[in-house]
C-alpha cells in the first residue's frame, strides 16, 4: 500500500453536545474504532462506510472509503479490488486485536450514492456499494442492515456500544465541501495506486 493512503485513524475527536458523549469524525480514507461509549460520525457521498462491531463487547468502528477507478474493476484482483479489501481489513485485524470475537461481527453499511456528477458514468458508488457486500458475503460477516445507493449524500451516526446508527439524507448541501473532497480522495487514489498487502491477524 502506498504510505500516503495507507488507511489513517482519525483523529478529529470532538464532545457532542446533542449525543452528550465524545465522538469521532471521519474523513474519506479514515477508520475509527473503540471501546468506549462513543458517537462515530462522517458524511458519505460516492463514498462507503462499514460500520462493524462485535454484537457482544461493544467493541466497534467505521471506515469511509472508495475503491479508486481502473479499468479492469472487474478483475478480483485489480488494484482497485485489493484497495478495498485493504480497507475493510485493516478495520477488521484492528477490532480483532482489540478483542473483538470474529464469530461475533456484524455490520451495517451505507454510502454509495450517485452524487458526483464525474463519476455517474463509471457507476463508482454502486461499484463500491457492490464491493463492500461483496467482501462482507465473503468474510462470513453477517449485514444486519445497509443504505446504499440513491442519488443523497448521508450523514451517519453510529454508536458502536449499542450498534445504533442515525442516517440523515442530505437532500440539500450548503456548499461544495463533501464533492470537492471525494473528488480530490478520488483524484489521489488515482495516482497513488495501491501495492501492498495487510497481514492478516
Amino acid at each position: 500500500m502506498s504510505q500516503a493512503f495507507a488507511e489513517q485513524f482519525a483523529t478529529n475527536l470532538y464532545y457532542d453536545r446533542i449525543f452528550d458523549r465524545d465522538a469521532a469524525k471521519i474523513l474519506p480514507g479514515e477508520y475509527y474504532f473503540t471501546h468506549k461509549d462513543m458517537l462515530i460520525v462522517t458524511v458519505l457521498g460516492s463514498c462507503v462506510a462499514a460500520c462493524i462491531r462485535d454484537r457482544v463487547t461493544g467493541i466497534g468502528g467505521m471506515n469511509h472509503f472508495m475503491l479508486p477507478y481502473s479499468g479492469d474493476a472487474d478483475n478480483p484482483v485489480s488494484a482497485s479490488m485489493r484497495y478495498g479489501t485493504y480497507a475493510m481489513e485493516v478495520l477488521i485485524n484492528d477490532l480483532l486485536k482489540a478483542g473483538a470475537q470474529r464469530s461475533n461481527l456484524e455490520a451495517k453499511v451505507f454510502g454509495g450514492g450517485s452524487v458526483l456528477s464525474g463519476f455517474i458514468a463509471i457507476n463508482v458508488g454502486e461499484r463500491n456499494a457492490c464491493f463492500v457486500l461483496d467482501y462482507l458475503r465473503t468474510e462470513k460477516i453477517r449485514v444486519v442492515a445497509e443504505d446504499l445507493n440513491d442519488i443523497h449524500p448521508r450523514k451517519v451516526y453510529y454508536f458502536p456500544r449499542s450498534g445504533k446508527v442515525l442516517v440523515k439524507k442530505l437532500e440539500r448541501l450548503n456548499n461544495n465541501t463533501l464533492a470537492n473532497r471525494e473528488q480530490d480522495y478520488a483524484n489521489r487514489l488515482q495516482t497513488n495506486p495501491v501495492s501492498g498487502t495487510v497481514e492478516l491477524f
